[in-house]
């Protein structure tokens, strides 16, 4: 990009705005500014900068940020980050449901949450903060230097209008300019209007000391200096390895050419202007040179990413494919796959159709892989169907109380399932359960009808409603958890009540969560005897559910602690996390140890 010629006459005058009560007949038209291009990184996309990352990667990036004192500062930075966190999330929760569904899942009962999702809603969470705090302490930070500039001009106008007898003028214009050149930025509603009248006030003090030649030859001398320094530095900038950083440095260096080297004496004027513009057209024409570079190189990872496209479309089209050969393919795969991310951005007219072209390949690869694999499992529908058939059977029976018929067929039940190979996980669970639940609901029948005719339910109404008056009884003093087991077990021991008095039953196990609770004992560690093997067998089962329900959320507290960098104990944010995490583990080791204990058969 090539620098306008900018007119030396006008380079020691303010722009015309009006900013006083009054206007001199000969003030000049308004500066000219010199147009400087933007620094690269602000044309920069996520695309050019991050897709080779992982999302791991992304987020570590995200947080590096977040750690800076200066975060809000890496607005945009952080942005294009954000953006490909949420591109590649989207991505591996479309991966995960692609091979749900290949699988032969509806598309409805598909639920995912991604394990790093937290993470990232965190980072975006903090940064947001923070960018907001930045923007309260930027708008004060604009106001105090407003009112501190405002402060310079009215100096800058004491001086001129009203400054005493013996003021020495040089020494004060000079401290005036440094402590404009000092004061800090302000908003960009206010500088405009700023600028101009520091300058308007300034030309109306140079105006004032149009007699003082030894001062504007002073202030002359002093200005073509730094003009000349500028061009020196600029120069030097031509052999600056790192284009972008040369292009950086060539618009501070035009902030300061506009602000701090003017005015010169009018023979240097357009001299030292067409020096540095001509040394400027330079370093632009360098950015030209960069651009054919990175063109260059993003065309070599275009064709180094189609060869790629191609040999994964080579797997996906194979014929007469074996076992041994998908294994190898399926290394083979994510090699190229890594290599594909791993390669940096080709031109952009191009990206969006390369990207799906390399999407669409490992979805064909995947999709023969599936089909492959999903004719193995034909003899797995085979047993599921086997083994609904017997459920459905059981389920039939489940009620009659034809003894001498049913007994023997829900034995021989049992004996086919075992027989029956294995089903799709996926179904494994439900299909147990349900075979499980028609077979403990016809021997409970069974021996429910068995054991009547010796029960003396009346008797046992008696008994039981002792043991709960007992039980209400109870207090948390030394002794109670024995108290508890030993009348909990007594209650198993007795046989059943009346139906009209079933409701004690009720009552009992409410009472008892309540001792339990006052007692603070957890029910899975009481001893519990009298007890028949399948009641025995159904609490080692909740027990085991309980266990790996506390075992996914110890887990997940500590998945929490590592979104953290160097978590400690000290920290006040992740006390409660920690407290809550022994809990945690205090009674998975107490469920753990019942669960020995109900196996071992103690």
């Amino acid at each position: 990009m090539s620098i306008e010629n900018e007119n030396p006459e006008n380079e020691n005058l303010i722009p015309s705005t009006e900013v006083s009560d009054h206007k001199t007949e000969n003030q000049a038209p308004e500066r000219e500014e010199l147009p400087v291009e933007e620094p690269e990184a602000a044309h920069e996309s996520p695309d050019d900068n991050f897709s080779q990352l992982s999302l791991a990667q992304t987020l570590d990036e995200m947080e590096k940020i977040i750690n800076k004192a200066d975060a809000a500062a890496s607005y945009r930075t952080f942005s294009s980050l954000r953006d490909h966190a949420n591109h590649k999330l989207a991505e591996e929760v479309e991966d995960k449901k692609q091979e749900y569904l290949s699988q032969g899942n509806p598309e409805e009962h598909f639920e995912y949450h991604h394990p790093l999702s937290s993470r990232f809603s965190a980072l975006v969470h903090i940064f947001k903060e923070k960018q907001d705090d930045f923007h309260k302490h930027q708008e004060a930070e604009h106001q105090h230097n407003l009112e501190e500039r405002l402060q310079i001009i009215e100096r800058l106008k004491h001086l001129y209008t009203s400054s005493e007898p013996g003021t020495n003028l040089f020494r004060a214009i000079r401290e005036i300019k440094e402590a404009w050149g000092n004061a800090g930025q302000v908003a960009k509603a206010e500088f405009k209007n700023l600028n101009n009248n520091y300058f308007h006030h300034l030309k109306m003090f140079n105006e004032m000391l149009d007699l003082n030649k030894e001062y504007l030859e002073q202030e002359f001398a002093h200005n073509l200096e730094k003009r000349q320094h500028i061009i020196q530095r600029a120069k030097e900038l031509l052999d600056e390895p790192v284009v972008q950083k040369a292009l950086n440095e060539l618009q501070y260096l035009h902030k300061l050419w506009k602000e701090e080297a003017e005015p010169v004496a009018e023979e240097f004027r357009e001299k030292t202007w067409e020096e540095f513009k001509e040394v400027s057209n330079k370093i632009h024409e360098r950015k030209s040179e960069l651009m054919a570079v990175i063109e260059a190189d993003q065309q070599e990872n275009l064709d180094k990413k189609n060869k790629i496209i191609e040999e994964l479309q080579s797997y996906s089209k194979a014929e007469n494919a074996n076992h041994n050969f998908l294994q190898q393919a399926i290394k083979r795969v994510e090699e190229l796959r890594a290599d594909f991310l791993k390669l940096g951005p080709v031109p952009k007219k191009l990206s969006n159709q390369n990207w799906t072209d390399f999407k669409q390949a490992l979805r064909d690869f995947n999709t023969s892989k599936n089909d492959f694999y999903k004719n193995l499992k034909g003899s797995q529908i085979h047993n599921l169907e086997q083994k609904l058939a017997l459920i459905k059977t059981a389920q039939d029976n489940m009620n009659s109380e034809d003894w001498d018929t049913v007994v023997p067929l829900f034995k021989k039940l049992q004996d086919d399932w075992k027989k029956v190979g294995h089903v799709p996980r996926s179904q494994a669970n439900k299909v147990w359960d349900d075979f499980r639940d028609a077979c403990n609901t016809f021997f409970k029948n069974y021996r429910d009808k068995n054991n009547a005719a010796g029960d003396n339910w009346k008797e046992n109404y008696k008994n039981k409603k002792a043991l709960l008056d007992e039980l209400k009884a109870l207090t948390d003093e030394d002794g109670s958890v024995e108290k508890i087991e030993n009348i909990k077990n007594a209650w198993n021991a007795i046989g059943k009540v009346p139906k009209d008095k079933l409701a004690i039953n009720t009552e009992f196990n409410k009472t008892l969560r309540e001792k339990l609770k006052l007692n603070k004992i957890n029910e899975f560690d009481l001893k519990d005897e009298n007890l028949s093997e399948s009641q025995l067998t159904d609490k080692a089962r909740k027990i085991k559910n309980q266990i790996a329900d506390l075992e996914a959320e110890v887990v997940q507290l500590e998945n929490n602690l590592s979104f953290f960098t160097a978590p400690t104990r000290e920290n006040p944010l992740l006390k409660d996390t920690y407290d809550k995490l022994d809990s945690k583990k205090e009674q998975l080791e107490s469920l753990k140890q019942t669960l020995h204990h109900i196996i071992a058969g103690e």
